[in-house]
């Protein structure tokens, strides 16, 4: 079973409250998620392995790490995980970026594919699907689907708020997937929306209704 990881850092704290304020304006929000995504993302990129080289400082020669490679892909779920892509880029800038469009049939309730564009080279990287919310769960395990079939293996999921319902499909959906989560919350309600949760991210990121 994949782990979930729950970021207990004070700045993670302090920023994701931020993201939850009714008067915190799109301008912030926007900044704020990125920020947030890339400090989740200095975690979440704790083992990529490491070679060591030898390099010449003004002083003397000497052996030191870097990274061996930076075989990563981002993927974020449309539209809403376009906004914590930046910040993980800041990281590690040379990384490829997939995206993966889904919407919900309103008679099955079933994500539907429709935009999935992928690096060719899929099955060589480590992957990591990203999307504010993880509420029921249907979105992001579809997401993981697609990308499996496209060669995807290695592949994190981080979002900024979870639901328990949703990372319980995921876990069942895909049990080999690590989550990596800013703040677990209480529930979804009646329409499905997290709580306490922050509203629609797709709309706070971008000023839409």
């Amino acid at each position: 079973m994949g782990k979930v990881y729950v970021f207990d850092h004070p700045l993670i704290q302090h920023k994701t409250a931020m993201i939850r304020k009714t008067e915190t304006t799109v301008k912030d929000f926007r900044e704020l998620v990125k920020e947030i995504g890339m400090l989740m993302g200095f975690e979440a990129l704790k083992d990529l392995p490491l070679k060591e080289v030898e390099i010449e400082t003004p002083i003397c020669k000497t052996k030191v790490n870097m990274l061996q490679g930076e075989d990563i892909a981002l993927v974020p779920i449309l539209r809403a995980g376009l906004g914590m892509v930046d910040g993980m880029l800041a990281l590690v800038p040379n990384a490829k970026v997939g995206h993966v469009g889904l919407y919900r049939d309103p008679e099955t309730h079933k994500p539907v594919e429709y935009y999935c564009k992928m690096p060719n080279d899929l099955d060589k990287r480590k992957i990591f699907v990203v999307d504010p919310m993880l509420a029921t769960g249907g979105s992001a395990a579809a997401a993981i689907d697609f990308i499996k079939e496209r060669g995807g293996k290695d592949i994190v999921f981080m979002c900024l708020i979870a639901a328990p319902e949703g990372i319980e499909v995921l876990q069942k959906e895909h049990p080999d997937v690590d989550i990596y989560i800013a703040a677990k919350d209480e529930k979804l309600n009646e329409n499905a929306y997290i709580v306490p949760g922050l509203g629609d991210a797709g709309d706070r990121l971008y000023g839409t209704k």
